[in-house]
């Protein structure tokens, strides 16, 4: 409720629980987001959750949308940079948002996430949130074969390709397994090895 008495509008209470979800999945991981932990963290009862989500797989579902708006809006280029160095900032952007977010990036891409949590947001929207942080990199990677950084072929294709590449190096960094001493300057090498082959 407001001071002046009214109802707290949808969306604002679907935000704030949101918003909760994120900070227990920060703290506690994906196994610490339950129902009950989000309900504690925005001080409402269990039901309330419920009532919002349906069950704690339509609540990791929000949170999986979220988490792809944000790496959406954290792996855009500068307009004034050059193709190549927008895309290989693309790159960047991208390692840097999965070392600075370890707790969102296992819930949208990790195993750990059920099927059923996946499927709880409609497809429809999940896909599209994932679609458009995807198409962030497919812009940048047609910029580039514009430009004539990449030779011409299909962007959402070269884009799959550039993703597998970044993908499997953060994902193995984020795991601990990585061999090499410097894994910056690894994912660096990686960055200029797919842009050299892909060129």
């Amino acid at each position: 409720m407001t001071e002046t008495g009214q109802r707290t509008p949808s969306r604002d209470v679907h935000g704030a629980l949101v918003d909760a979800a994120e900070r227990v999945l920060v703290r506690d991981g994906l196994a610490g987001l339950t129902v009950r932990a989000v309900a504690g963290e925005a001080g409402v009862a269990p039901m309330g959750v419920y009532n919002r989500f349906g069950s704690k797989d339509g609540l990791v579902a929000a949170v999986l949308v979220r988490g792809f708006d944000a790496l959406a809006a954290g792996i855009g280029g500068d307009d004034g940079d050059p193709p190549e160095e927008r895309l290989v900032g693309c790159g960047r952007r991208y390692r840097r948002f999965a070392l600075g977010h370890p707790q969102h990036y296992e819930a949208m891409f990790g195993t750990a996430v059920s099927p059923a949590a996946r499927a709880a947001a409609t497809t429809a929207e999940l896909a599209e949130h994932a679609g458009a942080a995807f198409g962030v990199l497919v812009t940048e990677v047609s910029r580039a074969m514009d430009a004539g950084v990449l030779r011409r072929d299909d962007p959402a294709e070269t884009a799959q390709v550039v993703w597998s590449a970044v993908h499997g190096a953060v994902t193995l960094e984020l795991a601990g397994v990585v061999q090499v001493g410097d894994p910056e300057a690894t994912y660096e090498r990686l960055l200029g090895t797919v842009v050299a082959g892909l060129s």
